[in-house]
C-alpha cells in the first residue's frame, strides 16, 4: 500500500518534514517513491508549500495521506475534510468479583 506522509528532516531542535509518497512498509526517512511537498512548523504561521498536480495524481491512484498530511490537505483546500476516523483502542474487559 502507498501512503502519503512526513519524513523528518533539518537538524536537533529545529525539524523540517517532507511530504513525501512512499511504500507503508518503508521506514520513516528510508526510501520514498516522489516528493510532492515540504513543512516548515517553526515559522509563524506554519508554511506548507504543495505541489497540488502530484498531490491529486497520487490521490487518483490511491495513496492514502496519513490523518496528519489529510488535515494539511483539507487546510490547502486540496480534499474535502470529513468526519474524523474513531481512535483505535482496545476494549477493557471487566474482572469478575469474587
Amino acid at each position: 500500500m502507498v501512503k502519503i506522509r512526513l519524513t523528518r528532516m533539518g537538524d536537533k531542535k529545529s525539524p523540517f518534514y517532507r511530504i513525501i509518497v512512499a511504500d507503508s512498509r518503508a521506514p520513516r526517512d528510508g526510501k520514498f517513491i516522489d516528493i510532492v511537498g515540504t513543512y516548515n512548523p517553526l515559522v509563524e504561521p506554519a508554511e506548507i508549500k504543495l505541489n497540488e498536480e502530484k498531490v491529486k495524481h497520487w490521490l487518483s491512484v490511491g495513496a492514502l495521506p496519513t490523518d496528519t498530511v489529510k488535515a494539511m490537505f483539507v487546510n490547502a483546500g486540496i480534499i474535502e475534510g470529513g468526519k474524523k476516523a474513531p481512535a483505535k483502542t482496545k476494549a477493557v474487559k471487566k474482572k469478575k468479583a469474587e
